[in-house]
């Protein structure tokens, strides 16, 4: 072990005490602890649901259509969220449509917060005509709505899962790209990094070894933020027809197939929209838990 790892030692002595201080944190902080365990039975619900509920959610069955939520048929089927105009099973789907919007916003948070840190962390890091050009096109890409953009784009290459992902993660770049930028020049400037500079360090080393571990923080945090506005983002896709293509259910074509039946049958639409405010609050919830327990102020108290 060199001079260079001496901030790592450092900074593995202080995980134990950490460690503490973020389960403390969580027991304290009701609200966050309630947003883990709903996200936990979304998630499980998505993944675990279609294999103990395996009521088809794309077949249609025009023998029981628009059936209210709590109904069973002559054959003993029940429904327990009700079918949709075309006989297909309400909660069926809503779980199918779970897996997709957390597949979508995941991949998509996934795609944003790579491609923006690595331009943050570059751009940070070494400045010049690189970070002026990627500075200049951040600010155009913020000129334009992320959900304008969206629109646009998928008009052109078509609705699908990739290219949903692909778009809306890429709009998602810029603002990973300018947090961890500012991040990275502060820290570049600290005594430990030049220490590293002067001892022989390679730039790239320096940069992962030293400047990018004491700026990620924020990068998790704002993650944890994108993902409900990515999720939100792909249901309004969805909505207007840019998202998943059907038959595939999405909460946000669930949203688009109920508007038409919300007086006859008001459950096509409310229990998907009701399931995305659910999973979106969850997720805000976590995420200002995560935000607080990754203040420094709040670390080193």
């Amino acid at each position: 072990m060199t001079m260079l790892d001496a901030p790592l030692l450092v900074e593995r002595a202080r995980e134990p005490r950490r460690s503490v201080l973020i389960l403390t944190l969580l027991r304290q902080d009701k609200a966050a602890l309630l947003g883990m365990i709903v996200l936990g039975v979304i998630c499980a619900a998505a993944l675990l649901g279609p294999m103990l509920y395996p009521l088809d959610p794309v077949m249609p069955n025009l023998a029981q259509t628009l059936r209210p939520p709590l109904s069973c048929d002559d054959a003993g089927i029940c429904y327990l969220a009700g079918t949709d105009q075309l006989g297909r099973d309400v909660l069926s789907r809503l779980m199918h449509g779970a897996r997709l919007s957390l597949i979508v916003g995941f991949a998509a948070v996934a795609v944003g917060s790579i491609l923006g840190s690595a331009l943050g962390l570059v751009t940070g890091y070494f400045g010049g005509v690189l970070d002026t050009v990627t500075m200049r096109l951040a600010d155009a890409q913020l000129a334009i709505p992320t959900i304008m953009l969206a629109i646009a784009v998928l008009a052109v290459l078509g609705p699908s899962l990739a290219n949903l992902i692909a778009v809306l993660g890429i709009s998602g770049w810029v603002v990973y790209a300018r947090i961890l930028r500012v991040n990275v020049m502060s820290v570049r400037a600290r005594e430990f990094v030049t220490a590293a500079r002067v001892l022989g360090a390679s730039p790239l080393r320096v940069m992962f070894r030293h400047v990018l571990p004491n700026s990620i923080d924020a990068t998790i945090v704002i993650a944890t933020s994108q993902l409900a506005t990515l999720m939100v983002a792909e249901a309004a896709l969805s909505f207007l027809g840019l998202g998943v293509p059907p038959p595939t259910p999405t909460w946000g074509n669930m949203l688009s197939d109920g508007r038409s039946y919300l007086t006859a049958a008001w459950w096509i639409a409310t229990l998907p929209g009701l399931a995305l405010t659910v999973t979106v609050l969850a997720v805000n919830l976590v995420g200002d838990w995560i935000r607080d327990v990754t203040d420094p102020k709040i670390l080193r108290a």
